[in-house]
């Protein structure tokens, strides 16, 4: 019989990135802090029980992409094709309609998932590409002329000023319809995890560019690629290039040896950087969207 319950103590919560790493084992998880930390009003978090054993979990909250709500069900390999899925999903689904949401959707990474995604009516809309990257003797870029780079730990208001100055200017270029909106308080604390580990490129004190790591505690060698951009005006000129040289060499500096990133596929410049940089292709993780309600059989 599948139970589904909320998540509220920390012991839940560490079910819950259980389950999500062995859903998805090549991909950094937040740690109880930090989900704690993005708890907000419509946010929520399920574990499912199948006799007495967590084997599942899911989330719906809202999405950075306007009037969608992110619906993920996940199921531990070894208890897929039990119903608990489904039982997830339906949670999931009345929850995000409750909040006023009519489409939903996730990014789902093997055929099984696209399968059972496609059973309730969700169909594929964009692609996203992994591009990893070993990490060996990683030297320091040369020092700019026309602009500096300091780290965030260094200067702490910078983030927020990264918010106004870098990622609202620069979410529309992504390969994403309609342009993600993400709020300052979003950006506050999902968008980094390390301040040590993340990059701003100046122009006197404009931050002209970020780039830099998320630290997985799970797999400390490991860490992931933070959101990368420049300002147009100051594109072609070698600032993006040289954040991410930049924080290779921390990374080299820190134990880690190997970083990757996600890319959405019509992302042609971002994806070329990493080539020239030295990433190379590995997983490709699907966007999946459906209207809601969605439509159980009876």
């Amino acid at each position: 019989m599948v139970e589904i319950r909320p998540v509220q103590t920390d012991a839940d919560y560490e079910a819950w990135r259980e389950v999500r790493i062995a859903a998805l084992p090549y991909e950094r998880c937040s740690s109880v802090a930090e989900l704690r930390e993005q708890d907000r009003p419509g946010r929520l978090l399920l574990l499912a029980e199948l006799d007495g054993k967590v084997v599942g979990h899911g989330l719906a909250d809202r999405s950075a992409e306007p009037g969608r709500a992110v619906i993920a069900a996940r199921v531990r390999p070894e208890a897929r094709r039990q119903g608990v899925g489904t039982e997830l999903l339906k949670a999931l689904d009345q929850h995000a309609v409750a909040q006023g949401y009519n489409r939903g959707g996730c990014t789902i990474d093997d055929p099984g998932s696209v399968e059972f995604a496609g059973l309730f009516g969700f169909t594929e809309t964009a692609r996203q590409v992994e591009q990893v990257r070993a990490i060996g003797d990683e030297p320091q870029p040369p020092a700019p002329t026309t602009y500096r780079i300091v780290s965030v730990a260094e200067r702490p208001e910078l983030w927020a000023q990264a918010f106004e100055q870098v990622a609202q200017p620069t979410f529309p270029d992504m390969d994403v319809t309609p342009p993600l909106q993400v709020t300052a308080e979003e950006w506050a604390v999902e968008w980094i995890n390390d301040p040590a580990a993340m990059f701003a490129a100046l122009d006197g004190d404009d931050v002209i560019g970020v780039a830099g790591l998320m630290i997985d505690t799970d797999q400390p060698q490991r860490a992931e690629v933070a959101y990368t951009a420049v300002r147009r005006e100051w594109r072609g000129q070698g600032v993006a290039s040289t954040l991410k040289r930049t924080s290779m060499a921390w990374a080299a500096e820190h134990g880690i040896t190997e970083i990757y990133t996600w890319t959405q596929e019509g992302n042609a410049n971002m994806r070329r950087l990493n080539e020239h940089l030295g990433f190379r292709d590995g997983l490709v993780s699907i966007n999946v969207r459906a209207s809601l309600p969605l439509k159980f059989a009876e």
